[in-house]
């Protein structure tokens, strides 16, 4: 059985975790000669509201400013980024963790690497964890990033 990685998907949300999980897959990208995809997902707006019925009247471009902005957000990203190696981006609108699952499916995709913001307890069940349901569902490998100041200390 042969492994290789050509292509490694990193989704991002323009934190400082996502641009940790970034670094990692640019270092591997450098020692396995693969390319590397930033992709950014704008959340749809429909979801950022609980009740059912509730529409969003979108003033005049909304929507637009909003992807011209995460492009614009992308390509800095880009930027900051060492440029040995072949850096693509993509954007994509939807629910974060079905289109990043999409994503890597349609790219054939050989590994996801994303961050996590490393939330545990209240928070997570709150808030929910992308990674978590990226790392449940994928048909790829995924390496996951922890926040440094979130290491497990053994007791």
């Amino acid at each position: 059985m042969t492994f290789s990685i050509r292509k490694i998907l990193v989704p991002t949300d323009f934190s400082d975790f996502s641009v940790n999980a970034a670094n990692y897959a640019i270092e591997l990208a450098k020692k396995f000669d693969a390319e590397v995809t930033l992709l950014y997902v704008l959340q749809d707006a429909v979801a950022l509201f609980p009740e059912p019925g509730v529409t969003f009247p979108a003033p005049g471009n909304y929507l637009q400013e909003l992807q011209e902005s995460a492009k614009k957000s992308l390509e800095r990203l880009c930027e900051s980024l060492p440029e040995e190696i072949t850096i693509n981006t993509e954007l994509r609108n939807g629910p974060p963790f079905v289109e990043i699952l999409r994503c890597a499916r349609e790219g054939d995709y050989d590994m996801i690497v994303l961050g996590t913001h490393g939330r545990s307890g209240l928070a997570h069940v709150l808030l929910g964890s992308v990674a978590e349901k990226v790392v449940r569902k994928a048909e790829c490998p995924v390496l996951t990033v922890r926040p440094d100041e979130h290491k497990f200390e053994m007791p």
